[in-house]
């Protein structure tokens, strides 16, 4: 703990040969697989690769395919040694598929190491470290993408008000957040990107998240995000963290980041494998390149909505994606299926668990005869009702929230480890204009029973939240319903307190 603080507060910023002195320290303890390369080995490699070749007759290894190479004043030897140290790490790392902040990362550690071997040694120890739910570096293009998507998950959940405004600016959402370590290891001027490096290295890949959002809450408070429309955001981004001394001081910035109470390691990695599972699934796989390697097919991801071919009797398109930009981020890479609706298949509940049996989660929708939109996203599958036998018990988990649509007003509300989150937005009163999305609090572990109320079914009826009232209930003709303030989700009441159903339908996804 006293070490993290005295990182934290850039007690050894003050000296390079202090820096470099708990740079190689502090390495030297991280755990790490047994067999690893050190610096004797990085001597006889590259000994081996380069003799008396000029390193510019070697090409970069394929993980750097596509990624840039910050060099971080380094001159023209120090860029050489470099292009070395990367090129063994290819040599002696083949699992090594795709890693865009390494180069960055052993460029600012060139800065404070006794030669390139010694650089090398460390680096590799960052690469080979093996403590539990703990990275430091990812290693493939699944790895990557799967931190940018719960970069996106944490940004969503601490910070709505900056989510809101470059969903409302971008038309992908996710590739503004897939360039997240950019922003701390290729946009920031090298004052700040050392002193965040001082903390990576005690704390791990949890600690670029906190000081990525951080900035990103200071780029919503910042005059360059006030009138953004038609315009470049992941530029506008970059051109405000290139100048943030203007802004912040790295030592604020700091302050900030260890002030956002995040979820526990573990429970970052569990969303992280969460986010690599559902990549898989959608089709990120190894493949064979001609000299043998294994390479990552790449692929861009988007909000799955169809804006051209969606239809729905209750939302817009447009509002179909907003609802889908609040769900988690595994799931909006799917498109929204139509499950059950009553002007299809009736009023029956029966018929609505048959026909979303099977999917996890579901997105419902309600539509009153008064005009009034709610609905929910429900985590589980319906079919979790029958565990709890003749009694009517609650499953779900905490990725569950409620929402209200209306030309007035958007209002999501979440509940989690003890935090309450509303949010009221002015919506446009015409479809043509865009809306603003707010993502539910998600964890793993839930704090109290009431908290855990997410979802019920039986044959009466199902029931959305608990605890002091009851979120969203309807009845077993799915024809009346009723809606209260309730302690899962602490929220209003969704629409008229007792509502009569217009229209129904239950989305899954594809």
């Amino acid at each position: 703990k006293e070490l993290k603080r005295l990182a934290r507060e850039g007690y050894w910023a003050r000296s390079r040969e202090l820096r470099a002195q708990v740079y190689h320290q502090v390495i030297q303890q991280v755990t790490c697989r047994l067999v690893t390369p050190d610096a004797l080995v990085y001597t006889d490699v590259a000994g081996r690769l380069f003799g008396k070749q000029s390193v510019s007759s070697h090409p970069l290894p394929d993980f750097l395919e596509g990624c840039s190479m910050p060099t971080y004043c380094l001159n023209l030897e120090g860029v050489t040694a470099l292009k070395k140290i990367l090129i063994c790490i290819g040599n002696l790392f083949p699992d090594i598929t795709y890693s865009p902040a390494l180069p960055a990362l052993a460029a600012l550690l060139l800065h404070y190491s006794r030669g390139e071997a010694q650089c090398f040694e460390n680096i590799s120890r960052l690469i080979a470290s093996n403590a539990p739910h703990t990275s430091y570096i990812d290693q493939s293009f699944l790895a990557h993408q799967a931190s940018c998507m719960t970069f996106g998950d944490l940004a969503n959940k601490h910070c709505p008000a900056a989510h809101r405004l470059i969903a409302s600016t971008s038309e992908n959402v996710f590739e503004v957040y897939s360039e997240w370590l950019s922003w701390l290891f290729h946009d920031l001027p090298f004052s700040y990107a050392i002193r965040i490096f001082d903390v990576y290295l005690l704390e791990g890949q949890k600690v670029l998240y906190r000081i990525a959002l951080a900035l990103l809450k200071q780029y919503r408070l910042s005059g360059s995000s006030s009138e953004l429309q038609g315009t470049d955001i992941k530029a506008d981004l970059q051109a405000f963290l290139q100048n943030i001394e203007e802004h912040v001081t790295v030592d604020k910035l700091l302050e900030r980041a260890f002030g956002i109470r995040l979820f526990s390691r573990k429970e970052i990695w569990l969303l992280q494998m969460a986010n690599r599972k559902a990549l898989m699934e959608r089709g990120i796989t190894m493949v064979q390149s001609s000299n043998r390697r294994p390479l990552l097919r790449r692929q861009s991801f988007h909000l799955a909505v169809d804006l051209q071919n969606f239809t729905s009797s209750i939302v817009t398109a447009q509002e179909m994606r907003i609802i889908w930009s609040w769900i988690p981020e595994r799931f909006s890479l799917f498109p929204p299926l139509l499950l059950f609706s009553t002007s299809e298949n009736g009023y029956s509940l029966q018929r609505f668990y048959s026909c979303c049996e099977g999917y996890e989660p579901t997105v419902l929708l309600i539509k009153t005869t008064e005009g009034e939109v709610c609905g929910a996203f429900l985590s589980s599958d319906w079919s979790e009702r029958r565990k709890s036998g003749a009694t009517s018990g609650f499953f779900g988990t905490g990725e569950c929230f409620v929402f209200t649509v209306s030309h007035l007003l958007l209002f999501i509300s979440t509940e989690g480890f003890g935090l309450s989150s509303r949010l009221r937005v002015p919506a446009p009163a015409h479809g043509g204009g865009r809306l603003s999305p707010f993502l539910a609090i998600r964890h793993f572990l839930l704090p109290s029973k009431t908290a855990s109320m997410f979802m019920s079914g039986s044959r009466e009826g199902i029931i959305i939240g608990g605890g002091g009232g009851q979120a969203l209930a309807l009845d077993a003709d799915l024809h009346w319903g009723h809606t209260e303030p309730c302690d899962t989700f602490d929220n209003p009441p969704l629409c008229q307190e007792n509502f009569k159903v217009q229209l129904l339908e239950a989305w899954g996804f594809q």
